[in-house]
Formats: C-alpha cells, structure tokens, sequence
C-alpha cells in the first residue's frame, strides 16, 4: 500500500490536503494523568517523518486497543495543525481527529521508505527515524491563534501574523471590561467536557476552564470555532498567556469562582503556552473540608474534601423532561476519618467510565452542595475537579486508616435525609416499609432490602419507543410500517424497544410487586431490550428462556416507594431504583447488628 508521498512536507507548510494516508512509526504517552492522558505520534509519509503529531484524546481507545502499533498505515480524515514555537517561530503541531485504520502493522510488518525530518531535508539526510524522545518536554511551545480562514477541508490551521507580547502581563484581579489591550499569565485549574446546546437559534457547542495567578481567579468559556480551535491544546496544571478575550459580568449560577468578571474567546482570541518560569504562578491549592462539616455548610456551596470511595452506585439514565436531553450519573459513597460518609454524583462520562471496585481516594475541588430534606450532598459540576488516587500526604494518610479498619463504623451520615421523603441509610424488610407506610408523603420514600426473584410477567414487558436517542416515548404504529412519536412530532420507520417489567420479590417476612424499567430490566435478564423485545415477539421459547433465568436470584434492591391515584384507588407502588450483587461482608454487618439489637432488647426485658 502506497503512502501520500511528500505530504508532511506541505502540511508543515500550511497547505491543507484531504484524507493523507501516513504510517505510524512510533506511539508514546507524554503524560501520566489517568484522566487526561495524551500520546504523541511519530508518523511518515515515506519521505518525510513528523514527530510533532498528536493524538485526540477521543481516539485514546485505538491506541489503547491496539489498533495503532507500529507499522499501521492510516488515513487521516479529519486533522487540524496549529504553528508553535518560541516567538512565533518554529514548528506546526498536527492533531489528529478523526482517522481510519488501512493495514495494521502487523500486516505491515516493516517501515515504508526511509524519510527524514522535513526542516533537515535540504541538509544531510537523516539515516533513519529516531525515537521520540522519552525525557519530558512541553508539547507545544507557543499557541498562536487568530481568526479562522475560510476552509472547504476539515482542517484548522490556527496561524497569526504577530506574538503576544509576553513581557509585561496584568494580574486577573486587575482585568474589567474597561481595558483593551492586556495579557495575563494564568494556570490551567479546571477545563470541562465539550458541551453541546441546540435551540430555536440554533445549536453549537462550548467548554470552560478556570485560570488562576497570583492574584485571584476567572473563568474563560470558548464557543464553537473557538471550541474545536483550543480544547485539546490547553490542558489542566499547564500554564499560558491569555490575550484578546472579551469581558463581560459573570453568572454567579455557573460559577463559584471570586470574580466580579469572566472570559469569552473571540477570533482574536490568543493563547501561548509558558515554558519557563511557571514558579511564579501558584500550583493548585486545595482547602479540603472534612466530609462531617459538609453538613453544616450552605446549600449550593463550592467545597473540597477528599475520602475513599466505598461504595459504587450503578449508571442511571434518565431523560429531562424539560429538554428530553438523556442524561447518565452514577452515586459514590465517600468516607473519611471523620467517620462520616456523603453521596457523590458524577455525570456523563466520568460516571459513564467511573471503576471504584478498588475503593480509590477520591479528590474533589470545586464541588457543589447539595441539600434535599436536612441531606447533604455532592456534584461534580462544569468546573470542579476530580483526582484518583492524589499522591499527596492527605490521601496517603487515607489509605493507610482506610486499609486497618478505618470506615467499617461510620456513624455519621451527611447524606441521610429527615423528614417527608426520606432515604433510609438502614435496611428495611418488605414488611417493616409496608407497617411505617412508606410513601403516603408528599414525596417518595426509599429503603433498600435484600429479597429474591419470585414471579416475572413476561406480559406487556416493553414498549415500542421514539428511536432517537434523548426521547423514550411511546410511538403510535400507523401500520403503514411508520411509526409516530407524538413528542417528537414525526414519523419514522423505525422504533426501539424499552423494557417495562413487573415481578414479585420476597424477603424473609413478605412479598411485593415492584416495576423496574428499561436499564434495570436489562441488568436482571442480561440481555438488551432490544433482544428481549425482539424475542418476546419473535421468539416465544428464547424469550421463555430468559425470563426464567431471573428466578429465584437473589439481589439488593434499592427501593423508591411512592402512593399514586388511579381512578378512585391509591395504591402503594414500589419501583427497583437499583440492583446490586449481594455483599455478604456489608450484608452480615446488617446482620450482626439486628441481632445486638434484638439481644439488647431481650435482656432488658
């Protein structure tokens, strides 16, 4: 397979070329943050080699699944190059968005031509490839930007006629819409995802990053053009000169941070990476709360504290019923030696790839309180920080308590809710909840119970749901093979299943009907909704084998119960928030103490 030969070469120059095919000759990891991680490639045309290339982090996973070793040949479909270097003068930096695999490399099995680095190849050639260099080095040098040219390609050239004048910077305390002409010098301490919006005025997407000196803090949000143009330069702990952005009043809902102001990129927007003297500009900081003082701080306060993850919730998805935007979250349990526990929500992603199997420690910067009937509670919002395993003494020191012992007796709950509407932190059987008439509040109760699979109703157990990904509703079949959703307002001709299923539990002292939806269905038949609703229509027998398999399993259910109207009827209805694996190890700590009560209680009588 030929190579598109001689294309670095113009690509170094700023020529954009559609779909190069180029070989990788070399892959290395230039930092080591778990949640950040980036690679650097050395790849070739056959003629020349590049070793100023950089993969996306969403393209993390082919080097991660191997599909990127030495030798493979690929395309590129979409990239975007960006000129560094010290004053203005030096090398463009390609990133590589988007690409497609066209031989691997053990295909390949040897190295295409013998290519030299493009700014020697007017000198002595080269003999062969080098190495990356494996001693830590900044990436980029300066980060040039100004407004973009108008490509018909996919690429993003980020060019600028002139450098920032980094010799006299202004503090961020000193900044207000008032000033013109200023630059600052400001550490990265917090970037978001890439967030997307879509309205009547249209759809786009942003992020958000906090930057801090030595005099104060502000928050910098870029939008589209902006958005593709910097994400993936400037990362967290990095320090930059910032020039040319617009100011405006910050929104106090968005931001927790002390600053009257906050930043906007615009296509004059110039950012250029701090090689020396980052001395100078504060690390990260971190004024960490004991998790027992949470509970006496403001509902929507920003908080750090730092604990070690004990328990895992499982990924939940829902739908906004404001935007039908589908959301996924996971809850975290933390605790520290305080001997106090909170609930902590991830979002997205980081719920999405979250693994707490090995009882992490967990930093958290920025975080928001939550309060919901005396509760106390924490999210990780746009802004906050989250750090595994920190290797700092706090977190050491966490470990080792945690490890002999600590966290077995936690006494104090900040998250356990009074009030109408509680979540119970104790376990409860189906008989105790039915006898304190849980649920006959304004707001549902929650209890959780140890209790076997019974009966499953293999009868009305999916529905046929809008197919597009953030609408779950009911679809009206007009039988001409298309399908309604009245949400939406469209046809389709298509549709997806969503699981809706009933089944009976039972502990020790009763047995309930519960309804579990779409994911937990999923979890407890181990099969997809679309498998099941497939099955049940199609395939009586395999769908017969399915639900069979459920009983007599034994789980943790984590109830939510709640009295609803029907007709002239209030009925009790319990619905499966989540299902775990039993934990004998917890599960007999719940039995010990019942039985110390129930001694207790027989001895003084």
């Amino acid at each position: 397979m030929s190579l598109s030969t001689g294309v670095i070469g113009r690509i170094m120059q700023g020529e954009d070329v559609e779909n190069p095919v180029l070989q990788i000759l070399a892959i290395k990891r230039i930092n080591s943050n778990v949640e950040s991680e980036r690679y650097r490639i050395l790849i070739s045309d056959g003629m020349y080699f590049n070793s100023y290339a950089m993969l996306a982090s969403q393209l993390n996973h082919l080097h991660q699944a191997g599909d990127l070793e030495e030798f493979t040949i690929v395309r590129l479909d979409k990239y975007m190059t960006s000129l560094v270097g010290k004053e203005g003068v030096g090398k463009r930096v390609l990133i590589i968005n988007e690409l497609s695999v066209l031989k691997s490399g053990s295909e390949q099995k040897s190295k295409i031509g013998e290519p030299v680095t493009y700014e020697n190849a007017k000198k002595t050639p080269a003999p062969a490839a080098p190495s990356i260099p494996t001693k830590k080095e900044p990436l980029f040098g300066n980060i040039n930007s100004s407004k973009n040219n108008n490509n018909n390609n996919n690429n993003n050239n980020n060019t600028m006629n002139s450098t920032l004048n980094a010799g006299l910077t202004h503090p961020i305390a000193s900044l207000s819409p008032y000033q013109n002409k200023w630059v600052i010098k400001a550490r990265v301490t917090a970037k978001t995802a890439i967030r997307t919006w879509s309205n009547p005025r249209g759809e786009g997407k942003l992020f958000s990053m906090d930057l801090m000196d030595e005099s104060g803090e502000i928050r910098a949000t870029a939008f589209k053009e902006q958005c593709d143009k910097f994400y993936d330069l400037i990362q967290v702990d990095g320090v930059y000169y910032f020039s040319k952005c617009q100011l405006k009043p910050a929104n106090k809902q968005y931001s927790q941070l002390k600053n009257d102001y906050e930043m906007t990129f615009t296509g004059e927007t110039m950012v250029q990476m701090c090689e020396d003297e980052e001395d100078s500009i504060p690390e990260i900081k971190y004024d960490l709360v004991p998790i027992s003082q949470v509970s006496n701080m403001e509902n929507k306060a920003a908080v750090d504290t730092i604990g070690i993850c004990k328990e895992v919730g499982e990924l939940q998805t829902f739908t906004s019923r404001t935007t039908n935007k589908e959301f996924k979250k996971r809850d975290l349990t933390l605790v520290d030696m305080s001997n106090s526990a909170i609930s902590l929500t991830l979002w997205g992603d980081d719920a999405v790839n979250f693994d707490g199997h090995v009882q992490p420690v967990i930093l958290v910067k920025g975080t928001r309180i939550n309060e919901f009937n005396g509760g106390k509670s924490l999210s990780l919002g746009g802004g906050s920080i989250m750090k595994i395993n920190p290797d700092i003494p706090e977190a050491h020191k966490l470990r080792g308590w945690f490890d002999n012992g600590g966290g077995d007796n936690i006494a104090n709950m900040v998250s356990a809710r009074t009030g109408g509407g509680t979540f119970s932190a104790d376990w409860l059987t189906l008989k105790d909840a039915r006898e304190r008439n849980l649920g006959s509040g304004d707001k549902p109760d929650y209890f959780q119970c140890k209790a076997v699979v019974h009966i499953v109703k293999q009868e009305n157990a999916f529905y046929k749901a809008c197919p597009q990904a953030e609408c779950n509703k009911k679809v009206v079949d007009e039988g001409n093979d298309r399908y309604r959703c009245e949400r939406c307002n469209q046809d389709f001709p298509n549709f997806k299943y969503r699981l809706l299923i009933n089944l009976s539990i039972g502990d020790w002292t009763s047995n309930r009907w519960v309804t579990c939806f779409s994911e937990i269905g999923e979890q407890l038949l181990k099969h997809t909704a679309q498998e099941v609703g497939e099955a049940l229509e199609n395939d009586p027998p395999k769908a017969e084998q399915m639900f069979s398999g459920m009983n007599f399993s034994a789980h943790i259910f984590k109830l939510r119960c709640k009295n609803e109207v029907y007709g002239d009827m209030t009925r009790n209805k319990l619905t499966v928030q989540s299902v775990s694996p039993i934990n004998y190890k917890d599960y007999n700590k719940h039995l010990i103490k019942e039985l110390q009560q129930l001694t207790g209680i027989g001895s003084s009588n």
